[in-house]
């Protein structure tokens, strides 16, 4: 169903409000940008963060997108106005939340649910205040779990950037027909202005394992 669709984005009206922390917020990108659907109804908005954190050591596996992220930091806010599905087709309850970056564990409870490892886990913006703080994966995978109440952690799936559209923000789909939207924000550096870094996010797809 989610291939015959069609969806378009549009930028997002202010920084996100409801229950997020003013410490997030002045970490977050001035535009978000909003998903809509053929009818025109917006089914979740995005910001990213103006500086991501580094990692100390760099993933460079073939399977990771974003290695140089800090597993832990905070990515950006995601605003669903309604009750949806995360990736894995677990129910998400309509309100704001912080996406945190995490890599899918390496054991046989994961395997095949992606070509890559990158994931966003999503936590109830109530409970993520600091914006610089860099979670542990016990942390993280802890908190997410109260966005779903089902014992698993809330996520979505990141991608590569598009092989044919290579303009920021956008909308494509992916080999897989999943919608993710690709955006630029800056990977932070000591002592210099930061790095730019592309990133993708699936925001309309699932798992179908």
């Amino acid at each position: 169903a989610f291939a015959q669709d069609t969806y378009k984005i549009q930028a997002a009206q202010g920084l996100p409000g409801g229950d997020v922390p003013q410490a997030i917020q002045s970490s977050l990108q001035a535009q978000g940008e909003s998903l809509l659907d053929s009818s025109g109804k917006v089914l979740c908005e995005v910001w990213l963060r103006k500086e991501l954190a580094p990692a100390a050591s760099p993933d460079t596996a073939a399977n990771v997108l974003y290695g140089t992220i800090a597993q832990g930091s905070l990515v950006g806010v995601i605003h669903f106005p309604e009750a949806t599905k995360d990736f894995r087709g677990q129910a998400i309850k309509a309100g704001y939340y912080t996406l945190r970056y995490e890599l899918v564990p390496q054991d046989g409870n994961h395997m095949g649910v992606s070509q890559y490892r990158d994931f966003l886990l999503l936590v109830p913006a109530a409970d993520d205040a600091d914006a610089s703080k860099v979670l542990t994966f016990k942390e993280s995978v802890s908190l997410s779990r109260k966005s779903t109440d089902t014992g698993h952690p809330g996520v979505m799936l990141m991608d590569a950037i598009s092989d044919s559209d290579k303009t920021f923000p956008a909308l494509f789909q992916d080999y897989s027909q999943n919608w993710a939207l690709q955006a630029k924000t800056q990977l932070e550096a000591s002592g210099g202005s930061g790095q730019a870094l592309p990133l993708a996010i699936v925001l309309v797809g699932q798992y179908q394992g």
